[in-house]
């Protein structure tokens, strides 16, 4: 499986200490080289500069060898990479969290997924208590979610331990 990230889910997922839920999802995920940028911004937590500085032989970063594409202007330069690495590599999954760039990979028929969808596949497979997970994500990191996101979230999580009680 071709996984590729941008920086929104590497972040949050690393400041929640389920980075490694990744590696036992996908195996290995691609991050563009402009995604590796954004993460090491003087204002990133200290938990993500760490973990730049001890990157896991899990990640790959790779440059983008495609034009820069006009259609993507609008989104910041680590969503344009992940969207044209993830096109580049024909990826099956995009982790990405932004609105405007999920759309447009859709558009481009691009599968994506989000920080939540990594905790919720991670409970799935009992890899991690997602619920936990996010219960973390909401109280000790800046990710926003609407109310009702979070009670679906919530809901499904609890789904999914009645079905593995």
């Amino acid at each position: 499986m071709i996984v590729v990230a941008d920086a929104s889910p590497l972040n949050y997922l690393i400041q929640v200490s389920c980075d490694a839920l990744l590696q036992a999802l996908y195996g290995r995920v691609l991050v563009p080289a402009a995604v590796i940028e954004e993460l090491r911004h003087p204002s990133a937590p200290s938990s993500v500069s760490s973990w730049l500085r001890h990157t896991p032989d899990w990640i790959e970063v790779r440059v983008v060898s495609a034009r820069a594409d006009v259609a993507l202007e609008a989104l910041d330069p680590g969503e344009r990479e992940a969207i044209q690495l993830a096109e580049e590599q024909k990826a099956d999954l995009l982790l990405i969290d932004e609105r405007q760039g999920r759309r447009e990979a859709r558009k481009r028929g691009i599968a994506t997924t989000g920080t939540l969808g990594v905790l919720l596949a991670g409970g799935n497979r009992g890899i991690i208590d997602a619920e936990e997970a996010f219960h973390r994500l909401i109280t000790q990191t800046t990710f926003r979610a609407a109310p009702d996101v979070q009670e679906s979230f919530t809901r499904q999580c609890r789904e999914q331990q009645n079905r593995s009680d």
